[in-house]
């Protein structure tokens, strides 16, 4: 039997994901996965590589801030089938909004930290950065 056909133990799928055994049995309890995950005889779970490569995917919509609920809507989506791909492309838009925004925040956020970083060196280059945002004004 090869490998592709034995299946992989949860041990190698947590090494292959980064996600932890108890994240990947949470994924389960929570209805994350496209299939029921099958066990051995001796009760051990069996995935496979297409079980790793969703919760890659899984992981990164995760990470980018999409909630635990969202990423079993659509794993509800994708598990139903054909015809409810515009659903899924519109949960995955509203998603990709939402995480442009965060990065155009960020991008703010940056732009006012260098301009910071900026003055500091400046000022430490100059040999004038004491009292640059001291607690107390000068002569106090």
């Amino acid at each position: 039997m090869s490998k592709d056909t034995e299946g992989l133990p949860i041990g190698r799928v947590s090494e292959a994901t980064g996600m932890s055994v108890h994240a990947l049995r949470f994924f389960e309890r929570e209805g994350l996965f496209l299939r029921d995950i099958p066990r051995s005889a001796g009760g051990q779970r069996i995935y496979q590589q297409a079980d790793v490569d969703w919760l890659v995917l899984c992981n990164r919509l995760r990470a980018s801030g999409m909630p635990i609920a969202v990423i079993r809507k659509f794993a509800e989506l994708v598990r139903s089938g054909p015809g409810n791909e515009p659903d899924r492309l519109a949960l995955l838009r509203e998603h990709e909004r939402e995480v442009q925004a965060k990065i155009d925040e960020l991008q703010a956020c940056l732009e006012v930290i260098h301009t910071k970083v900026v003055i500091y060196e400046q000022h430490v280059r100059d040999g004038t950065a004491a009292g640059l945002w001291s607690p107390a004004p000068p002569g106090t």
